[in-house]
């Protein structure tokens, strides 16, 4: 008979998003003129950039006609594209990545969740709490997190994120092979300096362990003393694979294209201990999995690495930033601590109560949708994240609508 992956049922009942859409549409048939405001799940309001629009219909133009129509392209991405992300992404910070260490993929949230398939069963795992779900999700049903008890996975290492280490976890204090971090962080909007990246990547090259870098939301970064990217800090070369997205960054969430960073220099070692290039396990994965990201979407991506699509990325960002300030400032007048909200999309709350019951009283209330830290994990309880991604007339009438429930 055919048999299921068993892993799969040590996962959490219900994704988060799932159980938030499901309250949401609950909400909406009990209340059907009932207008809402979704502040919650972190997906972009605003149009792709003009310069990528033009691209789009450039490279339509070209797909319609046999002499510069495109098919199959290489797995890995095209060379404009890859070469514009080394230069304007990682050379011009200082960072040295080349062309041919950047993989073009259709998200981040996949290449996050399919890296784990180039590693060991019996690997040791830290993942920061509260956490993005994917990174844990995909471990649990690759089978190496173990039983799921009293809120924890028993094979886990968890890297506690709390108000006292401002939302940056502390070093493990045992033996570690893979760690995921994620700056500026989500969900709790916190970001990190150069001096605690180093102190991790120093941390991977003593133990031989590799970090798998989340910069997603790197564009919201406006403090240049901040790193953007952890090949930024001297050694992360050889011990850090980083992830990033163009769908924060220039609204291509409903587009899709995103790469990852695989240094040459980054290896891991067998069961003998011998060492191996994870830049060709990860290139032999995607050339077996994965037929590429289709031509005008890396067209429209490249676009933004124009003059004009810079000035177009960075208005855009702006925009999101603005809707932050404005969601952190009416918190902090209302009495609640929070994170985030400056370098990022991000509003981290501290409710005081269980994150559901917040979650409740902002969509009963106030027709706002949140999204409750306890779906990130055992040290999210009590907190509620905000997302700035919506329209700024929205987020105005979201945080009149919070404010009155909240004073009542």
């Amino acid at each position: 008979m055919i048999r299921i992956n068993d892993n799969y049922l040590k996962l959490r009942a219900t994704y988060l998003f799932s159980e938030i859409s499901k309250r949401v549409s609950a909400f909406q048939k009990a209340n059907p003129d009932r207008d809402i405001i979704k502040l919650g799940i972190g997906d972009v309001t605003r149009a792709l950039p003009k310069v990528c629009i033009d691209a789009l219909h450039l490279a339509a133009d070209e797909m319609s006609k046999d002499s510069s129509f495109k098919g199959y392209g290489p797995e890995q991405g095209y060379s404009f594209l890859r070469e514009a992300v080394a230069a304007n992404d990682f050379l011009s910070r200082g960072a040295d990545i080349s062309p041919d260490e950047i993989f073009i993929s259709d998200g981040a949230k996949c290449d996050t969740a399919n890296i784990q398939e180039l590693f060991a069963q019996d690997i040791r795992i830290a993942i920061p709490d509260p956490v993005y779900p994917v990174y844990l999700d995909t471990n649990v049903m690759a089978g190496r997190t173990g039983d799921f008890a009293q809120g924890r996975y028993k094979n886990i290492v968890y890297l506690e994120s709390t108000s006292e280490n401002g939302f940056v976890p502390e070093l493990p204090k045992e033996k570690i092979d893979l760690i995921y971090l994620c700056f500026p962080n989500n969900p709790t909007g916190a970001v990190i300096t150069a001096d605690l990246l180093k102190d991790w990547v120093d941390f991977a090259r003593e133990n031989n362990a590799l970090i798998l870098f989340d910069a997603a939301y790197e564009a919201f970064i406006r403090d240049e003393t901040l790193p953007r990217s952890i090949y930024e800090i001297k050694g992360a070369r050889d011990i850090a694979i980083e992830f990033r997205s163009f769908s924060k960054t220039a609204g291509f969430t409903g587009t899709r294209c995103a790469y990852t960073v695989v240094p040459r220099s980054c290896m891991a070692w067998d069961s003998n201990g011998n060492a191996h290039s994870i830049h060709d396990l990860w290139n032999r994965r995607q050339a077996t999995k994965f037929n590429g990201v289709s031509y005008p979407v890396q067209k429209a991506a490249a676009a933004i690495y124009t003059p004009e699509g810079k000035q177009q990325v960075s208005s855009l960002i702006d925009y999101y930033l603005k809707n932050a300030g404005l969601i952190r400032r009416e918190l902090l007048s209302l009495g609640y601590k929070c994170t985030g909200g400056v370098n990022s999309p991000y509003i981290w709350v501290n409710t005081h109560k269980d994150s559901w019951e917040f979650f409740d009283l902002l969509l009963n209330k106030a027709g706002v949708v949140c999204t409750p830290g306890a779906g990130f994990g055992t040290c999210g309880n009590g907190y509620v994240r905000i997302s700035a991604f919506n329209t700024y007339e929205h987020v105005q009438e979201a945080m009149s609508r919070i404010s009155q429930a909240l004073k009542v």
